[in-house]
């Protein structure tokens, strides 16, 4: 990847606030007239759908401590009876969600994520996991897969994951530098991650994954780059490059960072160009807008057919139509609506204990949003939007459907397209190398909520780029 001056005047152009299109409508247009009965009524209609299989995600959020860098919804606390309390919790969530399913309940993909799910004990894990196994069967081929943080995950946990079936491991690194380390409260050393690397493959897990992190404090191409040095030695299966997103606006720790630590935007392209060229020249294909896999890897052969998706557990090759989710702030889609439970613990203890499904806000999407995701996700996914397929699966003409869209992405002199970032043509879209960077950009122009929501007095999103 070329950081030259034309790229560098893209970035001063196109860095600037935006979704990263994990769901589109984004979690910001989210609200609270979805409730329990509006996903009791969505779970009737899948239901009757029959035995069609389903994606899970399990939200375990207990941390020891707080990493600087993190965004998600996350519990610290020492005390492991607070942990154990929410076990039970989740686990009545699953009956429940289980009495509304009599139908449905073969899983195809299901992933644990946090926090950390390897606070727990392999017991209590494993305890989990067999009530999940008591209300629901799984798919001969299901990618299960969890979240694991190398400080805290033994022998044991790895052991018992995979005796349990669990195929995929996601590691978080985010930078073997002291340094960044020390920024973001994160002390995590080569050799321990290696380890349990070695000894998952010898317990044939079938894929691992680690987590980057470019644009943390004290990051330079340098350091960085010894950083993916000591990642490629290992080999993994794949890798996520995430842009640090820093929204001290919005979780409040991240005031702690050094503002004046964090590098400048052309050091933060810089990083990500060296991330690019590191791995695709170790062999690794480059997946979606911030993945990458090995050639051998299902989602290295899903960008060859065109038929990578995505959705809140990262990319997949599996297109499962519904994701039921349990856990504190938990999000699913199920047929056509987004809920998300609340993110208080002492509420969601209250409302599963009471036999309601702890909703606390979503959103159900309307024709035009179905429309509007498919052209985001396609993008997102695979760069490239067939046209035609588009019209035949919404029974729309695209020119007249998205003509304003249209003309702001190839305008002449102005526009992504003018620009190089895309390929506009009656029959296909499709971005080009130096618009992968930009990607996301791009599908901001096909999201009317974000129209909207320009020139607000706060960033709602972190930077693109």
């Amino acid at each position: 990847m070329n950081t030259t001056a034309s790229t560098l005047r893209l970035l001063e152009r196109y860095d600037r606030s935006g979704p990263r299109y994990t769901s589109y409508p984004t979690a910001v247009e989210f609200h609270p007239g979805v409730t329990h009965d509006t996903y009791v009524e969505r779970l009737a209609r899948l239901n009757a759908a029959g035995d069609q299989p389903l994606s899970a995600y399990v939200h375990l959020p207990f941390c020891e401590e707080r990493c600087a860098f993190c965004g998600c919804n996350v519990v610290i606390t020492p005390h492991r009876e607070v942990a154990g309390r929410y076990l039970d919790a989740v686990e009545q969530e699953i009956d429940l969600l289980a009495e509304h399913l009599p139908r449905q309940r073969t899983i195809a993909q299901m992933h644990w994520g946090g926090g950390t799910p390897t606070y727990y004990m392999p017991d209590q894990l494993g305890r989990l996991f067999a009530r999940i196994a008591k209300q629901f069967s799984f798919t001969r081929d299901a990618e299960l897969g969890i979240e694991i943080d190398p400080r805290v995950t033994s022998v044991a946990h790895l052991d018992l994951m995979r005796s349990l079936g669990f195929n995929r491991l996601s590691m978080g690194v985010q930078d073997f530098d002291p340094a960044v380390q020390r920024a973001i409260n994160r002390l995590q050393g080569y050799e321990q991650t290696r380890d349990l690397i070695r000894h998952a493959r010898a317990l044939g897990f079938s894929s691992i994954n680690v987590d980057l992190i470019y644009g943390l404090p004290h990051q330079t191409p340098s350091t960085f780059g010894a950083t993916l040095g000591q990642v490629l030695t290992l080999r993994p299966d794949r890798v996520a490059a995430y842009s640090f997103a820093f929204v001290p606006w919005m979780s409040a720790h991240m005031k702690d960072i050094d503002r004046a630590a964090l590098p400048p935007p052309d050091v933060k392209l810089a990083l990500l160009a060296a991330t690019v060229d590191a791995f695709t020249a170790a062999g690794y294909r480059q997946i979606g807008v911030d993945h990458f896999a090995l050639p051998s890897d299902e989602l290295s052969r899903a960008v060859d057919s065109h038929t990578l998706h995505r959705n809140f557990m990262g990319y997949t090759v599996k297109s499962t139509a519904d994701l039921v989710a349990v856990g504190v702030s938990a999000i699913g889609h199920v047929r056509g609506a987004f809920v998300q439970n609340t993110k208080k613990l002492p509420e969601y203890h209250e409302a599963v204990a009471a036999g309601r499904f702890p909703i606390h806000r979503g959103c159900e999407l309307s024709e035009d949003d179905e429309i509007r995701r498919h052209v985001i996700t396609e993008l997102m996914c695979n760069f490239r939007l067939d046209v035609p397929a588009v019209e035949r699966q919404f029974a729309i003409r695209f020119a007249d459907y998205f003509a304003s869209e249209l003309n702001a992405l190839a305008a002449p002199g102005d526009s992504p397209a003018a620009d190089g970032l895309v390929w506009v043509q009656p029959h296909r879209i499709e971005v080009t190398a130096i618009g992968r960077v930009f990607v996301r950009n791009i599908c901001m122009v096909f999201d009317t909520y974000h129209a909207s929501r320009a020139g607000g007095p706060k960033p709602v999103f972190s930077r693109t780029v």
